[in-house]
């Protein structure tokens, strides 16, 4: 059941997000929208801090840096969130978002994608970085999380913000029998006819190039224009949760309302006023329904 959800919000600030307002509105770049991301204050009272430990998944001779969130309440096991980050971004970006999963009886795991920022904790240069790439080192994470005792592998979730939902989205399609369930924030379906518009064909990308004021590879076009991820997603058939502003000016929301019909069960939640990232009311919405969506598919 494909379901459209609009939640009428009104801002009582501005969004913050001038920085990323003059890109193009197919580019990925969220980092700065990301990095205003906080978890509502009254979510985050009365709870006792959750427990973290960095660690390292091995991904062929790369080792992918991650941080493992566990509530404060010890049990034999947990159901577990990993969420990607976006272009540009960080595991730092999702920090606030994994604590407050962490509050509320989840593992949540942020991790670097190799080349995924200038100063990854995972090495690699951006210009080494694919959507491709990254759908690696997920895939390192998944494995590496999955083999821990006190992660409840019948119970593993993936959510993904901008590049790092597109990225999950196709993880997800690779292994649904590993994914309970998806969770797509502002997801970044448009990169690759963003990398279309650059590029007449495969045959003239350019070495590296300048995007969102990040220099990246020739691989980063290569690969994002080698398929069409919406032939690619339909693969998952579990239950998927796809959150988008209206105002976003980086991914069109059409892209996601084209992905919540690919999806066999898929609910769009539409968050008035709210950009490339959300904060303020959006983000308070966007984290009670995330919470929520979990909590259904948690046993």
């Amino acid at each position: 059941m494909k379901r459209i959800v609009a939640m009428m919000l009104t801002l009582s600030i501005a969004l913050g997000l001038a920085a990323c307002s003059s890109q193009s509105s197919g580019q990925t770049q969220q980092t700065q929208a990301q990095q205003t991301e906080q978890a509502p204050a009254e979510q985050q009272e009365e709870k006792e801090p959750p427990k973290t430990e960095e660690m390292y998944f091995p991904n062929g001779d790369k080792q992918i840096y991650a941080v493992v969130y566990t509530p404060a309440e010890e049990k034999s096991q947990y159901p577990t969130v990993v969420i990607s980050h976006g272009f540009a971004g960080s595991y730092a970006d999702n920090e606030k978002r994994a604590e407050l999963l962490a509050q509320n009886g989840y593992c949540a795991v942020v991790f670097d994608f190799y080349g995924g920022n200038r100063d990854s904790k995972s090495g690699g240069e951006m210009t080494e970085m694919s959507v491709l790439t990254e759908a690696e080192d997920l895939n390192a994470v998944m494995d590496g999380v999955r083999a821990l005792e006190y992660v409840d592998k019948d119970q593993f979730f993936l959510l993904g913000c901008s590049q790092g939902g597109f990225v999950s989205s196709y993880v997800a399609a690779s292994r649904p029998e590993d994914v309970k369930a998806l969770i797509l924030l502002f997801p970044a379906f448009a990169l690759q006819d963003d990398c279309w518009s650059r590029h007449a064909s495969i045959d003239e990308i350019p070495e590296t190039e300048d995007v969102m004021n990040q220099t990246i590879g020739a691989i980063y076009s290569r690969d994002a224009m080698s398929f069409d991820i919406y032939d690619v997603i339909g693969g998952y058939k579990g239950d998927v949760l796809i959150q988008h502003g209206d105002k976003d000016d980086i991914v069109d929301p059409s892209y996601s309302e084209r992905a919540a019909e690919v999806y066999e069960h898929a609910e769009l939640q539409i968050l008035h006023g709210a950009g490339h990232g959300f904060q303020s009311k959006p983000l308070k919405e966007s984290n009670a329904k995330l919470l929520e969506f979990l909590a259904a598919h948690t046993e």
